[in-house]
């Protein structure tokens, strides 16, 4: 049973509150993908922040006209499955890793910043660590020159026990 007109306004105004503070869609197509997969997708989403679900793709370019991801409406056919998050890698990065392990879902696209992607660019963008992984990257490579110094100290102090007994 298809949606009315207030169901279909109502997917319209949820996913506009999703692409306000939403960095990236990434789309794939599900066809042949069990339910199952399909759960456990929806779990890693969750776990990562990203909003993920199958929508009716007249819809999705009605919430998307207007905004900077109206671009990727041309991509839109098919039964699709849309992942759209604030964080830059996030949508992206949830659905490539999971079509590694599953042929059946296709990448078809995504759209970061206001420039359409293809599946290779989708790809690459999944590949950019994220920003949790690049802030720990971060301190780490401050943390090193502190770690160093302490380490000095310590050899030196040892140095001069050893110069004393």
């Amino acid at each position: 049973m298809g949606l009315n007109l207030a169901d279909k306004k109502a997917v319209v105004a949820k996913v506009s509150e999703q692409l306000k503070d939403a960095q990236t869609i990434a789309l794939a197509e599900y066809r042949g993908v069990e339910v199952g997969d399909l759960t456990r997708l929806r779990k890693k989403a969750r776990e990562a922040g990203v909003y993920l679900h199958v929508l009716k793709n007249t819809l999705v370019r009605r919430a998307v006209a207007d905004t900077v991801f109206a671009d990727l409406a041309d991509q839109m056919s098919g039964p699709l499955i849309y992942g759209i998050s604030a964080d830059p890698v996030a949508a992206a990065k949830v659905l490539c890793d999971f079509a590694k392990g599953n042929e059946k879902l296709v990448i078809r696209g995504a759209s970061y910043a206001g420039k359409v992607l293809d599946k290779a660019g989708a790809q690459a963008l999944a590949s950019i660590p994220s920003r949790e992984e690049l802030l720990a990257k971060l301190l780490g490579v401050m943390q090193a020159p502190a770690s160093s110094f302490a380490g000095a100290l310590a050899a030196l102090a040892k140095q001069r026990e050893t110069a004393a007994a």
